[in-house]
C-alpha cells in the first residue's frame, strides 16, 4: 500500500510541476508527457489492459461452460444403472445328482 501511495505522490507531484502556471510547454506537449508519465506510472502497478482482461474473461467462460458439462456428465455417470444391469447369473449345482 505505502509503494501505491508514494508512487501516487510522485505522480502528484510530477503532474503539478508539469500542469503549472510557469511551464513554457506547448498543450500538446505537456498532454504527451502527462499520458507517459501515466503510462510509466501504471505499469509500476499490477493491471492488465483491457484487451488483456477481456481475453481472459473469455477463456474463464468457456472453462466455465466446459466444467458444467463435464460435471453434468460425471452426475449422469455416477446415477445407479439398476434398470440396464441383470443381477449376476450363478451356475446352479445340482445337489440331488451329486448322490
Amino acid at each position: 500500500m505505502s509503494t501505491t501511495r508514494s508512487l501516487f505522490d510522485s505522480l502528484t507531484q510530477q503532474a503539478s510541476r508539469l500542469f503549472g502556471q510557469d511551464s513554457p510547454l506547448p498543450k500538446a506537449e505537456i498532454e504527451s508527457q502527462f499520458k507517459a508519465l501515466l503510462q510509466g506510472a501504471l505499469s509500476k502497478l499490477d493491471v492488465v489492459s483491457r484487451d488483456e482482461f477481456d481475453a481472459q474473461m473469455a477463456v474463464l467462460a468457456r472453462t466455465r461452460a466446459r466444467l458444467e458439462a463435464l460435471e453434468a456428465r460425471l452426475t449422469e455417470l455416477e446415477k445407479p444403472q439398476t434398470a440396464d444391469v441383470q443381477p449376476p447369473v450363478t451356475p446352479a449345482t445340482d445337489v440331488a445328482s451329486a448322490d
